[in-house]
């Protein structure tokens, strides 16, 4: 090869590394040392063993993107940012039963993407615009119902067969999603009624469930499950998480709810003195 065509070899490749955006091997490779077959993540051996290479990978994220990234690079590099993010969210806050334990964990404009100050719904919202119902599939807020946390990271080359793949997988775990043809009931993941305008345009509901849930699925009624908020972790911290926990912490969030919450513990609280004075 002479020198021309080298020098213009070397040029193609930097381009290439300069619009891939974030190198996802560091992630792929914490993904696959710490999440089970189960989907589940050994947050406390994370935190002990590997937050800094975490760390590092989010510096990566952090910096501005090429703009020269194509759509399914950007698609791919934003979910594993996501999920990537929300992991560390919980590294932060570990132990902890639920993500909703945290304070404010999605509205917040706490996280730095492609040198932006984004919150994990700014994250979500842009790759909902992209216009493909699958990317609720990929996407893990770190709870028991979420879709299953994939071993490996999504990589433009492979982000079409990862997003059916992932789908499929979701929809075929009967802990997150029941479909019953011989009773004509889909008993799905309450995502599907979150965004339902998502997967009402094209192809619609029923024909994304009859696409890619396993069998066939006929004309089925669809009912939607509760949502487990605990935590999707190796250990059992979080499997106990209930729904009344859950509606006290939302409650914690809010200013009216804090007060409210404190409220009724000076009314708790007045109410045991009076029945200890009556006593007395």
């Amino acid at each position: 090869m002479d020198r021309s065509a080298a020098i213009l070899l070397n040029l193609a490749l930097a381009h290439m590394l300069a619009a891939a955006g974030p190198d996802p091997a560091p992630w792929d490779a914490l993904l696959k040392k710490y999440v089970d077959t189960r989907s589940r993540v050994d947050y406390a051996a994370l935190a002990r063993q590997d937050r800094e290479a975490l760390d590092a990978f989010l510096r990566d994220v952090a910096a501005p993107w090429p703009a020269a990234m194509d759509s399914a690079a950007r698609k791919a590099a934003l979910i594993n940012a996501y999920n990537a993010l929300t992991v560390r969210w919980i590294v932060t806050h570990y132990p902890v039963a639920s993500i909703q334990k945290t304070p404010n964990p999605f509205k917040a404009e706490r996280h730095t993407v492609d040198g932006r100050t984004v919150s994990l719904d700014q994250i979500e919202s842009e790759l909902r615009a992209m216009g493909d119902p699958r990317v609720h599939s990929v996407l893990v807020c770190a709870a028991r119902s979420c879709p299953p946390l994939r071993r490996e990271a999504y990589t433009a080359g492979n982000l079409e067969a990862q997003l059916d793949d992932n789908t499929r997988a979701w929809l075929a775990d009967p802990q997150l999603n029941e479909l019953n043809p011989d009773r004509n009931l889909a008993s799905v993941s309450p995502i599907f009624q979150w965004y339902r305008d998502d997967f009402d345009p094209d192809p619609g509901l029923h024909a994304f469930l009859a696409r890619y849930a396993p069998g066939d699925q006929g004309n089925f009624e669809i009912e939607f499950k509760e949502y487990d908020w605990g935590l999707n972790n190796t250990s059992p911290l979080g499997s106990d998480y209930s729904k009344w926990e859950l509606y006290a912490d939302a409650a914690m969030h809010q200013p009216a709810g804090r007060w409210m919450l404190a409220a009724f513990g000076l009314i708790a609280g007045g109410g045991l003195w009076w029945l200890l004075r009556r006593r007395g």
